[in-house]
C-alpha cells in the first residue's frame, strides 16, 4: 500500500488490485494518455496502469515471465519446412543467424549478422556444403532449439558460451554429434552442473572443452578431474584443478621435522 502524489494532490492508500475488465488487453501504450468518463484526458503513470491490470506484484512478475518464455519458445521453434526445402545445413545456419550467432561452412568465411540483425543470404547457396563451426555465444538456444543443430553431422566446433537457457538437459542431447564434434565451449552457462557434464561421456572425439565460470558446479576442481578421466583425449580448460578442493583439519599436512616443545 502506497501514497501516490499527482501534482499538488495526494492519493492515499493506493492498492495493487484489479478492477473490472475494461476491454484493455496486454501491456501497451504505457506512456500514452487515456480518455476516462466525461471525455476528459488524464495522464496516467506506470504505477497507476499496473494497479489497473494486476492484482499484485507477483501477478505482474508471472505475466512478464510468461511473455519472456513465449518469446524464447518462438525463437527455438523447429524449421522443418526449411530443412525440407533447403537441406539441414542451410536450415541450421538460418536458425543460428536468426538467434544472433555465427556459422562457418566448410572452406568458407564466417557468416555473422550485423548490429541490426541482418545477414547475407549467400548461405542459401551452400545447400550441399557442411557446417563445420557454430558460434552461438549469448544466444537463447534451449532444449527444443537444439533440434535445428543435431542434424549437422559434420559439426566440429560448437560454442554455447553464456547461453542463459542451456542446461543439463541440453547437454544430454548432444550425443548425435559424437562422431564429429571436437571443440565445445560451455563457459558462463548459468544452468550447467556436474550432472550435465557427466552426459558428455558420449563425446569421445572431443579434443577441447571449456567449462570455465559455471556457477551451478559446486566443486570445479574435482569436476575437472572427473571430466578428464571421462574424456581422456580431451583438454579441459577454464578451471584451476585445485579450485574447490579444500582439506579438512585432519587432512592438513603436518611438519614432522619441527621439534616438539616440552
Amino acid at each position: 500500500m502506497w501514497d501516490l502524489v499527482l501534482g499538488d494532490r495526494r492519493i492515499n492508500s493506493l492498492r495493487l488490485v484489479a478492477p473490472m475488465w475494461n476491454g484493455t488487453r496486454g501491456i501497451h501504450r504505457l506512456g500514452g494518455a487515456v480518455v476516462p468518463e466525461g471525455n476528459q484526458k488524464k495522464e496516467r503513470t506506470i504505477l497507476q496502469f499496473l494497479t489497473n491490470h494486476f492484482y499484485d506484484v507477483e501477478a505482474l512478475r508471472g505475466y512478464l515471465l510468461q511473455r519472456e518464455m513465449s518469446k524464447v519458445h518462438m525463437k527455438n521453434r523447429s524449421f522443418t519446412w526449411l530443412e525440407e526445402q533447403h537441406g539441414p545445413y542451410s536450415a541450421g545456419a538460418f536458425f543460428i543467424l536468426k538467434q544472433g550467432g555465427a556459422v562457418k561452412f566448410r572452406d568458407k568465411e564466417w557468416i555473422r549478422p550485423d548490429k541490426y540483425g541482418h545477414f547475407s543470404p549467400e548461405f542459401w547457396n551452400f545447400r550441399e556444403v557442411p557446417i563445420e563451426a557454430v558460434d552461438a555465444s549469448d544466444c537463447e538456444i534451449n532444449y527444443e532449439g537444439l533440434d535445428n543443430l543435431l542434424l549437422l553431422k559434420e559439426l566440429q566446433s560448437l560454442s554455447l558460451q553464456r547461453c542463459p537457457h542451456v542446461d543439463d538437459w541440453c547437454l544430454s542431447r548432444l550425443y548425435p554429434l559424437a562422431d564429429s564434434l571436437q571443440e565445445l565451449s560451455l563457459a558462463g552457462c548459468p544452468h550447467v552442473s556436474e550432472r550435465g557434464l557427466a552426459c558428455l561421456h558420449h563425446l569421445q572425439n572431443l579434443r577441447r572443452l571449456d567449462i570455465s565460470d559455471l556457477p551451478a558446479v559446486s566443486n570445479p576442481g574435482l569436476t575437472q578431474i572427473l571430466v578428464e578421466e571421462m574424456l581422456p583425449n580431451c583438454k579441459v580448460v577454464g578451471v584451476d584443478w585445485a579450485e574447490g578442493l579444500k582439506l579438512g583439519p585432519e587432512e592438513q599436512p603436518q611438519d614432522t621435522a619441527s621439534p616438539v616443545l616440552a
